[in-house]
């Protein structure tokens, strides 16, 4: 069983910053994949920004140059720094974590960008 315990989202201004952090724990098999997702009602789930065991980051076109992953893999944690925020970066952002034997998500926090 793995579980992913997520925070570090709110209210923040177009502009602004805000960090979210995912600690894992569990049956990771050493967690071949860990990032973020967003979604906003009515639309599909989408890829934020990812990194894999050996550092190998992937990151949406849309946050390119504003957000920021990094992983400690000794807490089995994982970091998305966010700067430039956007109107549209507004969503529900879910942890995610990909092992050898099956793919989890974290509860989900809400990121509004709101003046």
């Amino acid at each position: 069983q793995v579980q992913l315990v997520e925070s570090g989202g709110g209210l923040v201004q177009p502009g602004g910053s805000l960090r979210l952090s995912c600690v894992a724990s569990g049956s990771l098999f050493g967690g071949y994949l860990m990032g973020y997702y967003r979604q906003t009602p009515g639309t599909q789930r989408e890829l934020v920004a990812v990194v894999s065991r050996p550092g190998i980051t992937t990151y949406a076109d849309s946050v390119k140059g504003r957000f920021t992953i990094s992983r400690d893999k000794a807490k089995n944690t994982v970091y998305l720094q966010m700067n430039s925020l956007k109107p549209e970066d507004t969503a529900v952002y879910y942890c995610y974590l990909k092992t050898a034997a099956r793919e989890d998500w974290g509860q989900g926090t809400q990121v509004t960008v709101s003046s």
